[in-house]
């Protein structure tokens, strides 16, 4: 029998060698390692772990005495997420992410149980939260009796530490912070790694054959499952009214009428991206902006529902320069921010993109999400 580490990773590659010493104090045999992380994530276990022979995954097996060709553990098996054109993420920053996250986790979780062979121990300790989830679900989905899911603790003033990845034989002091970020010293031998196995339901055994004959995506199998609405921002020009998440802003006509200027802009894009929410072709430059100002002043003059334009300030919405254009965008932003909070806000807010002079503003959110009534 082959025993399969599957694990996530984030920015702290340590859990890898963490995870394996803990497994072999339990007399756990790990003949193969895989890890599933992001762009970032490789980066560091290229060169912290995988680094030649002062990697910390080589230093620990030079230590315990553990031949290298009996863990099969190399950069082929380092799974970085991609999105449909191939590129690595970054980080798990929105939804999108953690669907491609998820997928990768369902793909691989369902290769290595394919093979009746094979243990996999499923290894949550490491990434953000969203990663040991999506890999415990993928654990859920296509583990079996002899797979196992674990989690590994680490004496806190150790965990996550950039010059700590495994308790080693002989104990060394080594540089650590407190909770206000002042260095202090400790010898390793107060570090403890623990091994912990977390039980879970398999619903392999429930699964229609057809499902087992290849890795479904996660909508797929995401049918059988409970999961959230995909939220929806409506712009209601009528009302004067943003609804999200069942929550409801009411902005006054000027800060409405460049709100909805960028919305427009957004939806009007004739460029189909599968991931419209990281393309920025729609964002425009200060000048640009400037030049439909006849199309600012349309919408203004429909949500104010007749107002004379004459009662308007020359610098007000009907002339816009930089000034004023900044004042409108802070006070959107902040109105945005109050009524729906910081996570919704990186969607929802008019956002730069580039540095000065060059900078470029419109809105992150998928077109397909936004919804404008007239």
């Amino acid at each position: 029998m082959k025993n399969i580490l599957l694990a996530v990773a984030g920015l702290s590659p340590q859990v890898i060698t963490e995870t394996l010493y803990a497994l072999h104090q339990s007399a756990r045999r790990v003949d193969e390692i895989h890890v599933i992380t992001t762009r970032d994530g490789k980066d560091l276990i290229y060169s912290g772990l995988l680094g030649g022979k002062e990697g910390g995954y080589f230093r620990y097996l030079d230590e315990y005495g553990i031949d290298q060709s009996e863990v099969d553990f190399s950069h082929r098996n380092v799974h970085v997420i991609t999105d449909e054109h191939g590129v690595e993420i970054a980080d798990i920053s929105n939804e999108k992410d953690n669907e491609l996250l998820l997928e990768k986790c369902l793909e691989l979780a369902f290769l290595f149980t394919s093979e009746s062979e094979n243990n996999v121990l499923f290894s949550i300790a490491g990434g953000r939260k969203t990663m040991s989830s999506c890999l415990t679900l993928a654990a859920q989905m296509y583990g079996r009796r002899q797979d196992r899911l674990y989690h590994v603790l680490v004496s806190p003033e150790f965990e996550g530490n950039r010059n700590f990845y495994y308790p080693p034989k002989k104990s060394v002091r080594i540089e650590l912070k407190d909770r206000s970020g002042n260095p202090v010293y400790k010898d390793t031998k107060y570090a403890h790694v623990t091994l912990v196995p977390i039980p879970f339901f398999s619903i392999r055994d429930h699964l229609s054959p057809a499902f087992l004959k290849e890795p479904m995506d996660p909508g797929t199998l995401m049918l059988s499952l409970i999961r959230e609405e995909e939220s929806r921002m409506i712009l209601n020009l009528i009302t004067g009214r943003i609804t999200y998440k069942n929550l409801e802003l009411d902005l006054m006509p000027a800060h409405m009428a460049v709100y909805a200027f960028f919305v427009m802009q957004k939806k009007e894009c004739h460029r189909e991206e599968a991931d419209c929410g990281r393309c920025t072709e729609c964002f425009m430059d200060i000048q640009e902006i400037f030049s439909k100002q006849a199309q600012i002043t349309g919408i203004y003059k429909k949500v104010s529902h007749g107002r004379p334009l004459d009662e308007m300030s020359d610098t007000g919405i009907t002339d816009l320069n930089v000034p004023n254009f900044n004042s409108y965008k802070g006070k959107i932003k902040n109105e945005l921010l109050k009524k729906f909070g910081p996570y919704a806000l990186k969607e929802l807010e008019i956002a730069p993109e580039g540095k000065r002079p060059n900078t470029r503003y419109g809105i992150r959110m998928d077109k397909a999400k936004m919804q404008i009534i007239f």
